[in-house]
């Protein structure tokens, strides 16, 4: 898989934040921990007290809950990723913005932080998490039916 975001190390506890930064000094985030990270490994990082930070690609394992590192990670400027196939095909959802928005304040709740972010548009309600292995989305057409709600992964398979 691969992970690409801001990876911080908060005094040795390294995590990559696969959705929101805050933009403070240093950066904060709830992000998926990392094993293996060395900041020998890499350029273009930034400190400020006990924590550093930076941008980066990197390719490893996920378990569920870890992120181990299988190969040296890369400035994330330098990544240049294949582009994601649009689920829906390009066809836009028939869906009122209305029910959108009270879908997503469903889903957003009901997912809590496993949901990195979640949006309305083009008639559907697309909601990013970390991974998923196709069990949230079919639980969200269970919920909700098919094509309202649009499930992507942070982590993507590699090959």
């Amino acid at each position: 898989m691969t992970a690409a975001g801001t990876v911080i190390d908060a005094a040795g506890d390294v995590e990559i934040c696969l959705g929101i930064v805050m933009e403070s000094d240093p950066p904060q985030c709830v992000g998926v921990p990392v094993d293996g990270w060395t900041w020998d490994q890499v350029d273009g990082s930034e400190t400020s007290g006990q924590v550093r930070w930076g941008s980066y690609a990197a390719r490893g394992v996920y378990d569920g809950e870890r992120f181990t590192l299988t190969d040296t990670p890369m400035l994330l400027a330098l990544y240049d990723p294949m582009p994601s196939e649009d689920p829906t095909g390009g066809v836009d959802g028939r869906n009122e913005e209305r029910e959108l928005s009270r879908v997503q304040d469903e889903v957003f709740a009901w997912l809590g932080t496993d949901a990195l972010t979640a949006w309305p548009e083009r008639g559907y309600v697309w909601v990013q998490v970390v991974w998923d292995d196709g069990t949230l989305q079919d639980a969200v057409d269970t919920a909700y039916g098919q094509g309202v709600v649009i499930v992507t992964s942070a982590l993507r398979t590699v090959g």
